[in-house]
């Protein structure tokens, strides 16, 4: 190995850890802070989001990128340092102004939304929210300008930080089959569920709740030596090698919510956890992008733990920790998972309708970057989308439409398809895993998920950032993303009930 390849080694260990800190600096902020701390916390965020940005946009990098890259070097090296020359180019076209700019409003504007949400208070988020979409703008024209071959429009160069690769005319392409189909099977499958759902006689507990959920984690092969459960306003993973932190929301009378979160959050986790120590803080070892992040969430969540095989398992720990539920049979709670219903809220979607929120998002996001919607336009086209996709009205209710999630607080645009494409590439790899496994139903219903993480490690996980994601899809299922296995998995589970 060759002293500059050394040396670029030791740089990027330092961007490494300096994400660390801002990573945890920022769970802490979501999970544990008090109020009063946000305005210190959220200044420390952005000088250290910006110290980063100078490392990764240093000409100290670029003088070693190019010496490294001048050299001969196995293909391995070849490929690790192509990563390194992209997440360099990536944070060059951004001076560093803007990134603490951005980071600054996006946490200020975070803040102020989770009190905002509840109080359906639309005019006082715009306030703080106007000026994420202003720098987010500025940071995807100048991303564009950077890369205008690869890049159509500006939110095609956001797009890419999360679906790297991926172009909005890709997702479209997708998209189509999926809005030619969907309305139409929420309809079918919603008229043909007369079952009656469970009713669940709570309140359930948290700390019941929580004990069931690390229960849930652990059968799903979380390592609690190097991760926790906590709890937050919305469900999400974060965390570095070692240390995967878990949060989900607990409802006192719907256990099941929290469930379903804490599943597909261990599915990211598990992800991160998978991935090469080899390559342990370089770019080549870091997650191939959002797309294949969300197809192991949900891999996780949808077809591990809502496999029929393996609710019917798990039954017994639902019994166990929450004794109220000792009435209530398997098929009752699995007919409480399988309910298909147009809803206002995209985390308590179904899986079949699910998709047409994200649909939604994409649309306003992209117009909203693209400059051809004005953020205080929002609540107009949501409510608009709404009732053409789902039939459902927003109108004055902005805590239900457009102030549900976290995403665009902070400038997270581009996001949001990838939730989509992991479901869809989600059903397509388990698809391949049943294929792989012809007794994958009985070993779920045994409890036993090893046989899922071992295929997943040796056909995505240890793949990370060596090469593309249509890459790994397709040397994984033998085709690349093919939104006929999600259709077909939907018509199986709800139309066939298998």
């Amino acid at each position: 190995m060759s002293k500059p390849y050394e040396l670029l080694k030791e740089h990027f260990g330092k961007l490494a850890r300096l994400n660390h800190a801002v990573t945890f600096l920022q769970w802490d902020q979501l999970v544990m802070m008090p109020p009063g701390g946000n305005h210190s916390r959220s200044n420390s965020i952005a000088e250290l989001s910006a110290m980063h940005h100078e490392l990764l946009s240093s000409t100290y990098l670029a003088e070693l990128l190019e010496n490294c890259l001048q050299q001969e070097c196995d293909d391995e090296t070849r490929r690790s340092l192509f990563e390194m020359s992209r997440v360099h180019q990536q944070a060059l076209c951004i001076p560093s102004d803007l990134v603490k700019a951005k980071s600054l409003a996006g946490s200020l504007c975070e803040h102020g939304w989770r009190k905002q949400r509840k109080d359906n208070d639309w005019d006082s988020f715009l306030l703080n929210f106007r000026e994420v979409v202003n720098l987010s703008r500025q940071e995807a024209m100048a991303r564009q300008s950077a890369a205008s071959d690869r890049h159509k429009t500006p939110y095609d160069a956001l797009l890419d930080l999360y679906c790297t690769g991926d172009s909005s005319e890709l997702i479209e392409q997708i998209f189509v089959e999926l809005k030619a189909e969907l309305p139409g099977l929420v309809k079918q499958i919603s008229e043909s569920q007369t079952a009656e759902t469970a009713v669940f006689h709570g309140p359930f507990s948290t700390s019941a709740q929580k004990k069931l959920n690390q229960k849930l984690m652990g059968y799903l092969g979380f390592n609690f030596n190097q991760g926790r459960l906590d709890e937050s306003n919305h469900p999400f993973s974060t965390g570095d090698r070692g240390d995967h932190r878990i949060t989900t929301r607990f409802r006192r009378s719907d256990f099941l919510d929290a469930l379903q979160a804490t599943a597909h959050e261990t599915g990211h986790a598990s992800y991160e956890a998978g991935l090469p120590s080899k390559w342990e803080g370089l770019p080549i070892g870091s997650s191939r992008n959002m797309c294949i992040h969300e197809s192991q969430s949900l891999l996780f969540e949808k077809h591990l733990f809502l496999s029929k095989a393996f609710l019917s398992f798990f039954t017994k720990s639902i019994h166990e920790y929450l004794p109220q539920t000792s009435e209530t049979s398997r098929e009752h709670i699995w007919s409480a998972c399988s309910q298909v219903r147009p809803s206002y809220i995209r985390v308590e979607a179904d899986e079949v309708s699910y998709p047409l929120h994200v649909i939604l998002r994409f649309e306003i996001e992209s117009k909203l970057i693209n400059g051809e919607l004005e953020a205080a336009d929002i609540p107009e086209a949501w409510d608009d989308s709404m009732k053409y996709y789902l039939g459902l009205s927003t109108k004055g209710n902005y805590t239900d439409g457009c102030l549900q999630d976290i995403h665009w607080t902070d400038g997270s645009f581009g996001y949001f398809p990838s939730y989509t494409l992991g479901a869809v590439n989600s059903a397509q790899l388990f698809a391949a895993i049943k294929r792989s496994h012809p007794n994958w139903n009985q070993r779920l219903g045994q409890g036993d998920v090893t046989f899922v993480h071992d295929w997943l490690k040796d056909t995505i996980w240890s793949k990370a950032s060596s090469i593309d994601w249509q890459e790994i899809i397709e040397q994984a299922t033998g085709e690349g993303t093919n939104p006929g296995w999600f259709l077909a998995h939907l018509k199986e589970r709800y139309i066939n009930q298998e």
